[in-house]
């Protein structure tokens, strides 16, 4: 039996992902500097006509891999809200899923070449702190979800704590 034939657009799906694939474990391995759209392209299979038909650059890749983790983690945290019952269920799973996040070196690694990116580049860096900005967002809305679910009283707004937790699990990694 022949194999199934990709449609056009499952075909350009299918690279865009061999490429974001690549781009991750170079980025992770060479940094996002020495990395170069022609690494990320014989690494995915293609060309570099391939990589800028799917993407306008590697700064356009590196922000896809960014919002993809942090959707990643949003999806994880909406499962822990949707399955938990308690207050306590919900405080043990949040922080099961904060000790996994701890364990992500790629994931660490990005964010800290955008972050570096950033510094470099302002039109990236707008676009980065946009979504820098929604992901501490969603931790305080995390954070503020089980304080109001175990009815804990905070210490601090919710977005304090929020970046506070974003330091730590950052300074956490680092010492790794």
């Amino acid at each position: 039996m022949k194999p199934e034939r990709l449609t056009r657009e499952q075909s350009k799906e299918q690279a865009s992902e061999r490429l974001l694939n690549a781009a991750r474990d170079i980025f992770s391995t060479k940094g996002f500097i020495a990395a170069s759209v022609e690494d990320i392209a014989a690494t995915a299979g293609y060309s570099r006509g391939a990589f800028y038909s799917n993407f306008e650059g590697r700064t356009d890749l590196l922000l896809e891999l960014l919002q993809r983790d942090h959707d990643d983690v949003e999806a994880e945290a909406q499962w822990i809200f949707d399955r938990c019952t308690t207050g306590e269920d919900m405080m043990a799973a949040s922080l099961d899923c904060f000790r996994r996040l701890n364990d992500l070196p790629e994931s660490y690694l990005l964010w800290m070449e955008a972050k570096l990116h950033s510094a470099r580049d302002e039109r990236f860096r707008a676009k980065f702190c946009s979504l820098f900005r929604k992901r501490q967002e969603h931790m305080a809305g995390c954070i503020s979800a089980i304080a109001e679910c175990t009815g804990a009283q905070l210490p601090l707004a919710a977005e304090m704590l929020a970046l506070g937790l974003v330091a730590l699990r950052e300074g956490m990694q680092s010492r790794r």
